[in-house]
């Protein structure tokens, strides 16, 4: 099949245009991997054109070529049929071109509209940032989002969901000619969601070309025009949304079927391994109470904010409860700190894989023992012989990318990040494993592998939680579910009974 012909033939509500944009014949090389080999993709006018691969297929690295953050090996830029450069992402956004990033590029100290307006504060005299004039133009982008937060609002005391809100307003400062959303939902709610695809939508219909990037097919099915993949650096297909279905867009980004099918056979009945009565820290959640058996997972749904992540944290001692119980194996935990946690064989896969997870500027090996490295410690010396062989060991496991186990986690995609960081827990032999929002930025073949992951562990004897604001995530992996609403748990379910709408229900309050 002549892939490259398929560019140039396919059909879209934008088809029979020349391309807005052209990347051509575009390769870039890290220390030890090749990023991108040869990928040409045009993108149009009034297009939503998805861009799809598995974790470290290049979709990243080949949108921040685009938007000047790296410079390519080889190959050219053209837009609007003229060949350019861009060496910075000022100049990429003086030509048009805007990033969205997957992670937040945002600075927390300065206000909302601060960073909304970054590198193109409005003056006066050309001089003094006129701070009038931008906090009255932010407010009109944040109320055409539905945000409930205000322009002089300092950006760290914000969510993550609302920062993630607030680096989607950047696209709308400006009339940009081509917006990239990298993973934008990722921390979003439903609500959200909704609002983000309507602003989407404006952008296509007042002819801005979009290229969006997410491991989530229905958001994928739901917007795009067409789909290409790429696959291990190499430009693969361009399909037409309308006319390919999710099954043919995975094999081609994986190059296999994908093997879905999760048996859910009754958990074995086991000892309770953890026992948590009536938790509460003012504020944030209340009245918390659950148990956890030997070889089952438990799954904890609700909406951001609902206090789920509050009450993780909390059970692996990064927060003092002001009153409740948490039992180990029948016995009160007396968890002060996450050190105790480790000790009584708790692990906890953070949230945000960059700020809680990892150190960035650490190797592979160094971050999957850190979190017990005194197990390779010997009269004061590391056993780096042992470090490398549990990397390595949890490298082939999880399938983990990488050049070796020197290769700094920074240089790494985001799915890959998230599996050094599963890897360390797992490393650590836990007997009680939580697991918040596991499949963050993982493509659909490291999610399924994930997901079996999670279940064969349960199978040997782990007593499992997993996070999730995905409900297909927590309907798969899961022999219970917890539903939470406002910081109270509002229904707990066996995975027989459930039903989406009763879960729906138990999430927004409606069912107590």
């Amino acid at each position: 099949m002549n892939t490259q012909a398929n560019v140039q033939e396919s059909s879209s509500p934008a088809s029979g245009q020349k391309p807005l944009l052209e990347l051509k014949n575009v390769s870039k090389s890290f220390p030890g991997v090749k990023a991108l080999d040869g990928v040409s993709l045009d993108v149009r006018a009034g297009e939503v054109h998805a861009l799809l691969g598995e974790n470290g297929a290049g979709k990243s690295t080949l949108m921040k070529i685009l938007a000047g953050i790296y410079q390519p090996d080889t190959g050219q830029v053209v837009l609007e049929d003229q060949l350019v450069q861009m060496r910075t992402p000022l100049e990429a956004r003086d030509h048009g071109v805007l990033l969205i990033h997957q992670e937040l590029s945002l600075v927390p100290d300065m206000t909302v509209g601060e960073n909304v307006f970054l590198g193109n504060m409005p003056r006066m005299a050309g001089l003094f940032v006129n701070g009038s004039h931008m906090n009255r133009r932010c407010e009109e982008i944040l109320e055409r989002l539905n945000c409930k937060f205000k322009p002089t609002e300092r950006l760290g005391s914000l969510s993550i969901a609302n920062q993630q809100m607030v680096e989607i307003a950047r696209a709308l400062v400006f009339q940009p000619k081509v917006v990239v959303f990298d993973e934008p939902t990722a921390s979003l709610t439903d609500y959200e969601k909704v609002v983000l695809f309507g602003v989407i939508r404006e952008l296509k219909e007042s002819g801005t070309a979009i290229v969006y990037i997410s491991h989530r097919m229905d958001e994928i099915f739901e917007l795009s025009d067409r789909i290409s993949v790429l696959r291990d650096g190499v430009y693969q297909e361009t399909f037409d949304t309308a006319k390919t279905n999710e099954d043919e867009v995975t094999r081609r980004m994986i190059g296999r079927d994908l093997d879905s099918d999760i048996t859910h056979e009754p958990p074995e009945p086991g000892e309770k391994a953890l026992q948590v009565g009536d938790l509460c820290i003012e504020g944030l959640y209340s009245g918390v109470s659950f148990d956890v058996h030997i070889g089952e997972v438990v799954g904890f749904y609700g909406l951001v904010g609902a206090g789920r992540t509050e009450v993780m944290e909390t059970i692996f001692g990064l927060r003092k409860p002001d009153s409740g119980e948490i039992r180990i194996n029948g016995k009160p935990s007396g968890i002060q700190s996450p050190s105790d946690a480790i000790d009584n064989r708790l692990g906890l896969v953070p949230e945000s894989r960059k700020e809680q997870g990892l150190v960035l500027g650490m190797s592979c090996k160094d971050n999957t023992t850190l979190a017990h490295l005194s197990d390779f410690t010997r009269f004061g010396w590391i056993d780096t012989v042992a470090e490398k062989e549990i990397f390595e060991e949890y490298m082939t496991r999880l399938r983990i990318k990488c050049p070796g186990w020197e290769y700094t986690t920074q240089n790494l995609s985001g799915g890959n990040q998230q599996k050094v960081v599963i890897g360390k827990w797992l490393s650590t032999s836990p007997k009680i494993l939580i697991l918040d929002e596991p499949t963050r930025g993982i493509d659909v073949g490291s999610k399924s592998e994930i997901h079996h992951l999670i279940r064969d562990l349960a199978k040997s004897g782990l007593a499992v939680i997993v996070v999730s604001s995905e409900m297909p995530e927590v309907l798969t992996v899961s022999d219970r579910i917890v539903a939470m609403y406002d910081g109270k748990i509002t229904k707990c379910f066996d995975r027989s009974e459930v039903t989406e709408d009763s879960l729906i229900r138990a999430i927004t309050g409606q069912e107590v």
